[in-house]
């Protein structure tokens, strides 16, 4: 199971056409202790980009994205009830979403691990 990362700090897993989706290391690392997430809803349909939830910190709030278009097939209750799971498991117990993929080519466009570590590491 391959990993791609979002130029706006989102990572996807993809496994038999579902994708779970969450922030990055590097996202919650920027905002700081994640205090509330506002989750999309079980299916909803969401184009490529779309916002599909919101995730607040002591810092700041910031726009959650989708990384592909799909439909919403589960999201992470114990996120919603936790949310600092988002700073002590990023990409574990602290996934936001799952996706039931609408084009699975989308996924393969997405950055990989080093070209996202480059990516952070610019400006």
């Amino acid at each position: 199971m391959t990993t791609k990362y979002t130029e706006d700090h989102e990572w996807i897993t993809v496994e038999g056409g579902i994708a779970t989706i969450g922030i990055t290391p590097h996202a919650q690392d920027a905002l700081g202790d994640v205090v509330f997430v506002d989750l999309p809803e079980v299916g909803k349909l969401f184009a490529q980009k779309d916002v599909a939830g919101v995730v607040e910190s002591v810092k700041a709030a910031a726009d959650v994205y989708m990384p592909v278009s799909g439909e919403i097939t589960e999201v992470n209750e114990a996120l919603r009830d936790d949310p600092s799971l988002a700073n002590s498991d990023p990409l574990g117990a602290g996934w936001f979403f799952k996706v039931k993929l609408s084009d699975a080519a989308q996924v393969d466009a997405l950055l990989d691990a080093t070209a996202y570590d480059a990516f952070t590491q610019q400006g």
